[in-house]
């Protein structure tokens, strides 16, 4: 069996631009399930766990095609038939790209649509979530929330005239779900620093911000010692992960969705952001993690035994 990586970061713009289909891949085969990655420690590891399943439990190889510049240019892959599977679609997202839906806070309720409308329209099923989500979320330090006996983002509103809170530059005029909304909904803070998202994670570690808006599965949260706040009020859109496959595959090759159905629910928003961490801190390659956390579930020893 054999697992083919290539990685589009040129090809994704391509694509959006001009229309064409994914350039560097090999051609569609039977026996070869292609596997769509955005370009993240989270989607690689969940692409090469798929990977590792797919070619242990099946005869079927594998090509993994890496650093996708965005969801809208997983979808098109899909559509267009350059990709079988994407490794990781999340509800909010898809909801309002590929569908063009307006955003839904009930994360049920997020989960029927898109389980609904992608066969509907797309002929894709969009499988259960693996367990965990990438959302928007406030953090602040371990410290802090001690101190203060913080749990909740309403915890926050004594303080917040006096808060420095730093987020992303493109949250900031989002509508919807950006800041506005977020005062309507809660409060306004006396300081807002837009930056980098990259950059908030050490920035309230060090103490030059004291909340910042955050992923919830970001491998930075474990790495700077912080803590996501309950959003109390269900702000924020869900963004649950699942893989989406398309149905032709899954006709010609039904065993593939024995394996989705093995990782549904098996991935806490905890354990992502380990692995992130694993991946982004600890330098790891997406495969050895992903390695790992096959073995830790013994997820080889059962693919064995059911062979």
């Amino acid at each position: 069996m054999k697992k083919i990586i290539a990685s589009l970061i040129i090809a994704s713009s391509l694509l959006v631009i001009s229309g064409c289909a994914l350039p560097g891949l090999s051609g569609a085969s039977k026996n070869t399930i292609r596997i769509g990655t955005l370009g993240t420690s989270e989607s690689e590891i969940i692409g090469e766990i798929l990977s590792l399943m797919i070619e242990r439990d099946t005869d079927l190889n594998t090509q993994l095609v890496t650093d996708l510049g965005s969801s809208i240019v997983q979808h098109q892959g899909m559509v267009r038939g350059d990709l079988d599977i994407t490794s990781t679609r999340y509800t909010g997202t898809d909801l309002s790209g590929a569908l063009g839906m307006d955003p839904v806070t009930d994360p049920e309720e997020a989960m029927e649509i898109v389980q609904r409308e992608f066969p509907k329209q797309f002929d894709q099923t969009w499988a259960n979530s693996y367990g965990f989500e990438n959302s928007y979320s406030v953090a602040v330090t371990e410290a802090f929330a001690e101190e203060n006996g913080i749990e909740t983002i309403s915890d926050l509103e004594p303080y917040a005239k006096d808060l420095k809170f730093g987020v992303d530059n493109a949250w900031v005029n989002r509508k919807g779900d950006g800041y506005d909304g977020f005062t309507e909904m809660y409060f306004p803070f006396g300081n807002i620093y837009p930056m980098n998202i990259g950059l908030v994670y050490q920035a309230n570690a060090s103490g030059h911000m004291d909340v910042v808006l955050a992923y919830s599965s970001d491998g930075r949260i474990k790495e700077f010692d912080l803590k996501v706040l309950e959003d109390d009020k269900k702000f924020f859109p869900p963004y649950d992960a699942s893989p989406v496959i398309n149905n032709e595959v899954l006709k010609e090759h039904p065993e593939i969705e024995n394996i989705l159905e093995k990782l549904a629910g098996t991935i806490s928003t905890e354990k992502m952001q380990e692995m992130n961490y694993l991946a982004d801190a600890k330098l790891q390659s997406a495969e050895k993690v992903a390695k790992a956390f096959l073995e830790e579930n013994n997820y080889f020893e059962a693919s064995e035994e059911g062979k």
